[in-house]
């Protein structure tokens, strides 16, 4: 079982509470003085990864504690066209004020679980990890680091914190040297803490060959295409461990699983990842008929 980031779905609800009801729901209030008894589904439209369902249940429980919910589908399980998520019973106004929250959670993180097995299947057969990067919704990455995982990739890096990569603009603050690179890798083993994975991205194969002498642990090829990938992985010999990166999509990722990698970083699992057709259907329901559901 795959965790959900507790602390994190409660700053995040708090926060998208706060957003979507500074004060008050005014239309449901104008329409419904008292307590509506009211029946709720949320239902997948799609074939889709479930995720974020952690983070519906628990919008719900914060915007009304006595609504009963009842879990049809656990995140990580796939769900198809027409599957019940989740049953919602109680004071219909409630369900309304956490409805868009709510969904805008599960949309969004079933979203990027889905897309992120899409490329985990693309790929099967070959001993090659797909992972995630930084490039996510302020606020949300370990929300959305968790989706990537539900959906079967692996997270890279959770932070600047995390371990070092040099990319292209720490090379270029180091442009007084004529071997950038090789210098960037000798300096990050010296400085960093020890048994920090020293991860270099390269441009091409003279990059590559600095980075061997640097003693990189990691090479990372940006934007290579797979021919170029397969001559840098017979380069390196296996003296480091291979990532690419860089234009990744559906259509090409086979063909660079094939070339030999070792991981593949997709930025688009999480900044382009398209939101998961799901709806909420609400209906009114007599008091009586509560009791006996």
């Amino acid at each position: 079982m795959i965790r959900p980031p507790v602390a994190d779905i409660r700053r995040a609800i708090r926060l998208a509470l706060q957003e979507d009801l500074p004060f008050d729901d005014v239309t449901t209030a104008a329409l419904f003085s008292s307590s509506t008894p009211a029946l709720a589904r949320i239902i997948a439209q799609q074939s889709l990864v479930v995720a974020g369902l952690a983070a519906a249940v628990r919008t719900f429980q914060a915007v009304d504690a006595a609504l009963v919910l009842s879990i049809h589908r656990q995140d990580g399980e796939r769900a198809h066209d027409g599957d019940c998520l989740l049953q919602i019973e109680g004071d219909g106004r409630s369900i309304l004020k956490a409805e868009r929250v709510a969904l805008n959670f599960l949309q969004h993180l079933s979203g990027v679980a889905t897309l992120t097995r899409r490329f985990c299947d693309a790929v099967r057969g070959y001993p090659v990890t797909i992972l995630d990067t930084r490039k996510t919704i302020p606020g949300l990455r370990a929300l959305q680091k968790w989706a990537v995982r539900l959906g079967g990739g692996v997270n890279h890096r959770r932070s600047l914190s995390d371990g070092v990569l040099i990319k292209d603009n720490h090379l270029a603050l180091l442009n007084q040297t004529t071997k950038p690179v090789r210098a960037a890798c000798r300096q990050a083993k010296a400085s960093a803490p020890r048994n920090t994975n020293i991860i270099v991205e390269v441009e091409s194969l003279a990059d590559v060959r600095q980075a061997l002498t640097g003693q990189a642990d990691i090479i990372l090829l940006d934007n290579m295409n797979p021919t170029t990938v397969h001559q840098a992985i017979r380069l390196i010999k296996g003296r480091a461990l291979v990532e690419v990166s860089g234009g990744i999509t559906l259509k090409n990722v086979r063909a660079m699983a094939a070339a030999g990698p070792d991981r593949i970083s997709i930025g688009a699992l999480t900044h382009s990842a398209p939101g998961a057709t799901i709806s909420l259907v609400l209906e009114p329901q007599t008091r009586d008929r509560i009791r006996r559901s």
